[in-house]
């Protein structure tokens, strides 16, 4: 028998989830079917609602959302993205209940140019994060990218640095994450932004 989530909390989410990717897309930071967003729709048991694989990020209803266990693998109709156990991964190691993952040109670049992290200090940005301003250091780490979503959990687990809620995977985006999907798009806005400055210094 399968399990899904109450009909009205998924259709919820899925709303939640369409309107924010929409967000991401209009910003270019989803293009084609590219990326995707969660959000946890119960704890014991995990259950997340992921948006629905091969989509147009920019054209998303709050139907095409998929009901995913603690492994990623689909608990009702439909199928969800190939990244869907990542997301699940995160949402257990960090606490968090809102996942985004985004392509951008400056995490891209900047995952290959700086493979051991990209270090910031001394900037406002720094804020949301919840560090000052002026004289403290924080990483954003950068991960090598696999196909295999376990590998791929197994480093960003080992790379993570709980005060910054985000990972750079080089060659492919950001994965960001957030206490629900608006905080997480904070996170993820910000991040990209340090990312664009890094680019520009450089």
């Amino acid at each position: 028998m399968t399990e899904l989530a109450p009909a009205p909390d998924l259709h919820k989410a899925g709303a939640v989830l369409a309107a924010e990717a929409a967000r991401y897309a209009s910003f270019g930071w989803m293009r084609g079917t590219s990326g995707n967003l969660s959000a946890v729709l119960s704890r014991d048991p995990l259950r997340l609602a992921v948006t629905a694989s091969g989509h147009d990020k920019g054209e998303l209803t709050a139907s095409d959302v998929v009901v995913v266990d603690e492994a990623g693998a689909a608990t009702g109709p439909g199928k969800p993205s190939a990244e869907a156990e990542l997301h699940a991964r995160v949402a257990l190691l960090t606490g968090a209940d809102a996942v985004v993952h985004v392509h951008t040109v400056a995490s891209v670049v900047m995952g290959h140019r700086e493979p051991g992290g990209i270090v910031f200090k001394d900037l406002e940005m720094l804020k949301i994060f919840g560090h000052p301003a002026e004289g403290e250091e924080i990483t954003l780490p950068v991960i090598a990218n696999s196909q295999d979503m376990r590998v791929l959990g197994d480093r960003l687990e080992a790379a993570r640095d709980p005060r910054m809620p985000a990972v750079v995977v080089a060659g492919h985006g950001i994965y960001a994450w957030g206490p629900d999907p608006r905080k997480a798009r904070h996170h993820t806005e910000v991040v990209e932004w340090l990312l664009e400055l890094e680019l520009a210094r450089r």
